[in-house]
C-alpha cells in the first residue's frame, strides 16, 4: 500500500482538479499509474546480411556508415520505435571489434577486414541508440559459418579453422549443433558480446537446423552415432541438441548480466494441428518444431528465453496459415515471458502469392488484432527498408495512430521487480520557450541500481495523463513546447532503471502565462 501512495493521492488531486473544470475528468488508474503509460514493444529488425538493410553496400567508408545509422534510426524513432534488433553476426563474421571472429565482408567489402579508418560499429550503434532512449538488441545468427551470397571467407572464419564442425546444405555452410564443443563455441562467442558491450538484449532468428529443402540431406550421422544413443529418433536428438544450446546460453548471460534480455523470433508455426492435437489449425508446408527441431513452446515455458517473437508473415486471409488464428494460437503460450509478433510490412503492396497485402486495410487490421489481445505485448517488423519504405502508407499509420504517443517498453519481473528511487526537487518554470523542468538525480535503490533514465508525465484540467518525454543518458532537464498559455499544469517526473522499473513521481504544478499559444 505505501509503496503506491503517491500515485494514488496524484490520482486523487487530479481527479479532484479535473472536477474543477466544465469537461469530465478521463483519469483512471490505468492511464496513470506506476506501470505509466501504454508499455509497449516497438521494434524493427535491422538486418545486415547481403547490405538488406544497413550499410546500404560493402565497403561504404565509416564515416558515411555512421550518417546512415544515424538517419535510419532517427527515422525509426519518429515512427514511435523504441527498440532495434540489428544483425551482428550473420554468418561467423562480426559487426565488432572486440571479439574472435572476423570482420563481416557486409561491412569492409572482404571478410576479415577491419573498417579504415577504424572504428567499432557495435560501440557506436549502441551508443547512438541509447541516446535516443533505443534499446539495443544484438541479432546473432547461429548456424551459418558461411553464406551462400558469401564473396569471400577468411581464413579466421571458424569454418575454415575447425572444418569437422560444419556441413554442407543448399549452398551454405552450417553448423553441426549435436558436437558439444559447437555449442560451446557458439555460446562463448555470444557471452563475448554480452561482457564486452553494454547490449540490452540477445536476439536470434528462426535458423537453426535449415528449413528442409528437397533432395539435400542433413550430414550429422556421425555425431547421431557418437551422442544419439539414447534418443528413440534422429528428429528427437536434434530437438534435444538445440533445446541444450538454448539453455546453455541462457544460462550464461544471466550470469553474465542479469539484466540483459534473451530472446528468439522463430517460424511462426510450431506445429500444424494435423501433426499434434496441440498444434495451430494451420497448414504450414514446414514448422519449427518438425522441420527447424526448434521447440519454442518448450523454451517459454521453461523460462529460458525471456521474450519469444513468432515471425507470423502471413495475411488475414491467406487460407494456410491466417494471421489471426495462428496469432490467436500463441496466446496462451506466454506462461508469464513476453509475446511480440514478428509482422512483415516487406510484404505490404505484393500481389504475388497473396493479393491481401494489396489492401491498405491489412496492416492496420493486424495492429489493431494485436492490440485487442493483452497477452500480446507489442510487435518487432522485417524490416527496416521495408518498414521506411512506408508502402500503402503503413508507416504513417505507426506514427500517427498506434504509435502516436510514446511508450516504453514493458517490465520482465522476474528479470527485476525493484523501482527505482523517486527523482528530488522537480522545479517547474513558466518561461516563454514553454515550461522549464528541472529535478535531481534518484539516489541508489535497495539493490543498488541508479536511475537510467526519466520518465515525465503532464496533466492539465482538459486533458488526461499523458507520457510527455523520455530523458536519457542521465538527463535531468526538459522543456515541454508544446504548453499553451493561460493553461494550469501538473507535472510528474519518474525514474525508470534498466529493465523499466518505474518509480514512484515526484509533483509540480505550474500556470502557463508566458508559454506559447
Amino acid at each position: 500500500m505505501k509503496k503506491h501512495l503517491a500515485w494514488l493521492c496524484l490520482l486523487l488531486f487530479l481527479v479532484l482538479e479535473g472536477c474543477k473544470s466544465s469537461k469530465k475528468p478521463r483519469t483512471t488508474p490505468r492511464d496513470f499509474g506506476p506501470m505509466g503509460m501504454k508499455r509497449e514493444m516497438r521494434a524493427v529488425w535491422i538486418a545486415t546480411v547481403d547490405n538488406i538493410d544497413w550499410p546500404s553496400r560493402k565497403n561504404l567508408p565509416p564515416a558515411e556508415q555512421r550518417e546512415e545509422f544515424i538517419r535510419l534510426i532517427e527515422t525509426h524513432k519518429r515512427m514511435g520505435i523504441n527498440a532495434v534488433f540489428v544483425q551482428v553476426r550473420a554468418a561467423a563474421d562480426a559487426f565488432y571489434a572486440r571479439g574472435e571472429e572476423p570482420w563481416s565482408e557486409w561491412l569492409t567489402g572482404k571478410q576479415g577486414k577491419a573498417p579504415e579508418p577504424f572504428y567499432d560499429p557495435l560501440d557506436f550503434m549502441i551508443e547512438e541508440c541509447h541516446r535516443r532512449g533505443i534499446e539495443f538488441h544484438a541479432w546473432l545468427n547461429l548456424n551459418r559459418t558461411a553464406h551462400r551470397a558469401s564473396k569471400s571467407i577468411s581464413n579466421d572464419n571458424i569454418g575454415r579453422k575447425r572444418p569437422e564442425w560444419v556441413f554442407d546444405y543448399d549452398g551454405y555452410q552450417l553448423f553441426n549443433f549435436g558436437l558439444p564443443e559447437v555449442r560451446d563455441y557458439i555460446t562463448s562467442v555470444t557471452t563475448n558480446i554480452v561482457h564486452e558491450y553494454d547490449v540490452d538484449g540477445i536476439h536470434f532468428d528462426d535458423y537453426f537446423y535449415p528449413y528442409t529443402v528437397t533432395g539435400q540431406t542433413l550430414k550429422d550421422e556421425e555425431a547421431y552415432q557418437q551422442y544419439g544413443s539414447r534418443f528413440r529418433n534422429k528428429n528427437d536428438w536434434r530437438r534435444d541438441n538445440v533445446d541444450k544450446l538454448i539453455k546453455q546460453i541462457s544460462d550464461a548471460i544471466t550470469a553474465e548480466k542479469p539484466y540483459v534480455k534473451f530472446g528468439v523470433s522463430p517460424f511462426g508455426v510450431w506445429r500444424n494441428r494435423k501433426d499434434d492435437p496441440s498444434g495451430s489449425a494451420t497448414e504450414a508446408g514446414q514448422t519449427s518444431y518438425d522441420n527447424l527441431y526448434a521447440d519454442t513452446k518448450k523454451w517459454m515455458k521453461a523460462g529460458w528465453i525471456d521474450y519469444l517473437v513468432p515471425q507470423i508473415y502471413f495475411s488475414t486471409k491467406f487460407d494456410k496459415v491466417p494471421f489471426k488464428i495462428l496469432t490467436s494460437w500463441w496466446l496462451p503460450h506466454t506462461y508469464g515471458r513476453h509475446l511480440y509478433i514478428g509482422q512483415g510490412p516487406y510484404r505490404i503492396g505484393t500481389e504475388d502469392k497473396d493479393r491481401t497485402w494489396a489492401n491498405p486495410s491489412e496492416f492496420p487490421n493486424q495492429m489493431r488484432f494485436i492490440r485487442l489481445n493483452p497477452e500480446i505485448l507489442g510487435s518487432v517488423f522485417f524490416s527496416s527498408k521495408s518498414l521506411i519504405g512506408n508502402k500503402l502508407g503503413h508507416a504513417d499509420s505507426l506514427r500517427t495512430n498506434f504509435y502516436k504517443d510514446p511508450a516504453f517498453p514493458p517490465t520482465m519481473p522476474w528479470k527485476d521487480h525493484t523501482a527505482p528511487l523517486t527523482p528530488k526537487n522537480l522545479q517547474v518554470k513558466d518561461t516563454r520557450d514553454g515550461v522549464e523542468l528541472r529535478w535531481a538525480a534518484s539516489e541508489a535503490a535497495r539493490d543498488g541500481s541508479l536511475a537510467h533514465y526519466y520518465a515525465v508525465y503532464r496533466y492539465s484540467d482538459s486533458e488526461a495523463p499523458r507520457l510527455l518525454a523520455g530523458c536519457y543518458e542521465g538527463q535531468t532537464r526538459a522543456l515541454d513546447k508544446s504548453a499553451k498559455r493561460g493553461r494550469r499544469y501538473t507535472y510528474a517526473v519518474t525514474a525508470l532503471d534498466r529493465l523499466h522499473n518505474e518509480s514512484e513521481p515526484v509533483l509540480a504544478t505550474v500556470y502557463a502565462r508566458l508559454a506559447r499559444k
